[in-house]
């Protein structure tokens, strides 16, 4: 049996010029208050490029106090140290930084703390008021406001959570190790904020500190890095535990309620919008429910072309199923999680990276506004061909009829005409996007690497512009190839126009209300939907998709709504509140099988959508050991 107590681990990356000095002060120090025998002193040496193998191998075989753990690849910062943990023989488990920046004075006091049994963990600071520490302006500004978010979001009770000066009992380290999910940069904080969360005993004393060497504080892995582990963390430790898919579920639909009726409340006279929602023959709504669904599979057959030009290979109904429950999330939780969980779904089911997932999604989105883009300039260019550049102009200057409420009035006209604004820039946007990804694919010039290496020279930014490069890469390889972008292009048109072959459907389930505007006196088929009417649908859902890409809604009324009833309302004569409880309803149904759809698919897949969101946010960790090999 060992009779080793205490483990010291040494972090190192390429540190061929420091190394041998660390172990030998690291030896020293430990020798002046341990028994002989009850201390090891670890080389954790990440995939390093450098002589670090060698110098650490020799010195293993020269003093059986050393030892030398190898790893081929990068395992992350965070990721060495618990490799080197779980093989290491010691109870007490203790790391500092190869730099020696903290005063090696405080070992005993670091150690100690942790194998008296006093603390679970203890770690120095260099933000106590006690303590003597140089911090150079960049980096005390980047520490204190890590600190001040760390503490803020996360609930810590420590001043400084990344001084690279920690100890560790085993029992703690092994408790928590499946918890900490992190792999670089972030490990140690995580760490500390479980230990907190968990009921562990922590100790946080002064140390003196003092740089040396280049400074770590880096902007790519502050920003990119720091700043979505404390987001992720949050989301894990504060909202997730709260959350159940059916709390989610219901709280959603509570929202999306409170928010309709406030929308139509505030802008149109509710009584004359609910009685025009009334009115619309319920058997063309539930026809239009089954015209829309039939778009799902054949989105499932363009995401299984995306992923084949990709390389990974996955059936349609599966895939379907991946959309309709990202779909679901993207209504029940802000700023697009769904997306997230979709990534995760192809991940965990058929191996697809991370970088790969999110790449597919993207290449999916510029698809999407390409075929709305083009659709909505069809419309337009037929409109100006044949003489309707007075109708455009008449519906831009349409006047929505404003409502006074509390004293403020609101003008849906001119929220409308904003919509319209945006979707015009989106769609511009959308086109420039692919021209640029089509221009530099014929180039074999490493532009992501070389902007991200502008602005860091931190080692980290190997890891994002990595990442950025396979993204940017596999949208290169659909867009690129002539055979893939017409599949993907011709199967994303035809998407689209069931989109708005189902908004059809629902106009005509408003017959009976928007025959006299058309000047019909019956609601006949043919005398309802007219040319012009599949016109002005086209392109009041083209350009409300597009508007809608930026959650803008003055007034309470979503962009896709304002833009929708304007362009009706301008083009068609069809009343106001008619044309909005048309975009009400066009939404609803649509909204409604996506629900359906995900909650069958859900229970199809057995994928619960919380933990699907939360295993989501781990894409960064688990590609960054890959990322950062090359």
């Amino acid at each position: 049996m060992s009779d080793v107590e205490v483990s010291v681990v040494l972090p190192a990356y390429n540190e061929e010029a420091t190394i041998e000095g660390t172990v030998e002060v690291a030896l020293e120090t430990l020798a002046s208050f341990l028994p002989a025998g009850a201390f090891e002193v670890i080389v954790a040496e990440d995939g390093c490029e450098d002589r670090t193998p060698d110098i650490a191998s020799r010195m293993a075989s020269e003093d059986d106090r050393v030892r030398h753990i190898h790893s081929d690849e990068r395992l992350g910062r965070g990721g060495a140290l618990e490799y080197a943990f779980e093989r290491a023989a010691g109870d007490t488990l203790v790391y500092f930084d190869t730099d020696l920046a903290t005063d090696m004075k405080h070992l005993e006091e670091l150690v100690e703390s942790v194998r008296s049994g006093e603390y679970d963990v203890a770690t120095g600071s260099r933000w106590m008021p006690e303590n003597t520490a140089e911090r150079p302006t960049k980096r005390a500004v980047s520490s204190l406001g890590y600190n001040t978010l760390v503490r803020l979001f996360l609930r810590s009770d420590l001043e400084d959570h990344q001084c690279g000066f920690k100890a560790i009992s085993r029992e703690t380290f092994d408790a928590l190790r499946g918890e900490v999910e992190d792999e670089h940069w972030f490990w140690d904080t995580e760490v500390l904020v479980l230990s907190q969360r968990r009921g562990y005993r922590v100790k946080e004393f002064p140390v003196d500190w003092e740089p040396k060497g280049d400074t770590k504080v880096d902007l790519v892995r502050d920003v990119f890095g720091m700043g979505s582990q404390i987001v992720r963390t949050w989301w894990q430790l504060s909202v997730s535990p709260r959350l159940s898919q059916r709390v989610s579920m219901a709280a959603g639909s509570v929202l999306v309620m409170l928010a309709l009726v406030v929308a139509v409340g505030v802008v149109f006279d509710l009584d004359a919008v609910f009685d025009a929602m009334s009115g619309a023959d319920p058997r063309w709504v539930v026809a239009s429910g089954l015209v829309y669904l039939f778009s799902w599979p054949l989105r499932g057959l363009r995401y299984r072309d995306i992923l084949d030009r990709l390389g990974y290979s996955g059936d349609t109904w599966f895939l379907t199923g991946a959309i309709f429950i990202s779909q679901t999330g993207n209504l029940v939780f802000p700023a697009r999680l769904g997306d997230g969980v979709r990534a995760y779904v192809v991940k965990a089911r058929r191996d697809v990276p991370y970088p790969s997932g999110f790449a597919s999604l993207a290449i999916e989105r510029v698809f999407d506004l390409l075929a709305i883009t083009v659709l909505a300039g069809t419309v337009l260019v037929g409109l100006v061909l044949t003489g309707g550049t007075d109708q455009i102009a008449q519906a831009i200057a349409a006047e929505v009829p404003p409502v006074t409420v509390g004293g403020e009035t609101i003008d849906p006209g001119a929220a409308a005409r904003t919509a319209l604004q945006v979707a015009a820039v989106v769609g511009g946007a959308a086109v420039l996007a692919v021209t640029a990804i089509l221009l530099s694919a014929r180039r074999d010039s490493d532009y992501v690497h070389r902007a991200v290496k502008a602005v860091s020279n931190d080692s980290y930014a190997d890891y994002i512009a990595g990442v950025i490069e396979q993204f940017v890469g596999d949208i290169e390889a659909v867009i690129s190839d002539r055979s893939a972008f017409a599949r993907v292009g011709v199967g994303s048109l035809v998407i689209w126009v069931v989109d708005v072959l189902t908004a059809l459907v629902v106009f005509y389930a408003f017959a009976e209300q928007i025959a006299p505007a058309l000047g019909e006196t019956a609601p006949a088929l043919g005398g309802v939907i007219t040319p012009a009417l599949v016109a002005t649908a086209f392109f009041a859902v083209s350009v409300g998709n597009l508007a809608k890409v930026l959650p803008l809604s003055p007034g309470g009324i979503g962009l896709y709504e304002g833009a929708f009833t304007l362009i009706v309302f301008g083009l068609t004569g069809i009343p106001a509140h008619v044309a909005f409880a048309i975009s009400i309803v066009d939404h609803v149904v649509k909204n409604a099988v996506t629900i359906v759809g995900g909650l069958a698919s859900m229970a199809w897949l057995n994928v619960s959508l919380t933990t699907a969101v939360e295993e989501s946010r781990e894409a960064g960790e688990v590609e960054a050991a890959a990322a950062t090999e090359d």
